[in-house]
């Protein structure tokens, strides 16, 4: 399932989002860094981070934890 975590340099969420991906042992997931691309930051500036799946499009606005990780991962 693809997976992309929207985030920004130089944040604290964010690395705070990758410690609980890395807790619920999310397999593999692309990070993409908005700063810098005006579409990006239009659409995820004040809610970076957020778990995008790409295969059903579906968004995972942060503050999640290891079971709201979880439950997004379900087919």
């Amino acid at each position: 399932m693809p997976l992309i975590l929207y985030q920004r340099d130089d944040c604290h969420l964010c690395d705070l989002a990758l410690d609980v991906l890395a807790q619920a042992r999310v397999p593999e997931f692309e990070s993409v860094f908005i700063d810098g691309d005006d579409v990006l930051e239009a659409r995820y500036g004040i809610r970076v981070p957020v778990l995008h799946r790409s295969d059903a499009g579906a968004e995972l606005d942060w503050p999640f934890g290891v079971d709201a990780v979880a439950a997004f991962l379900q087919p």
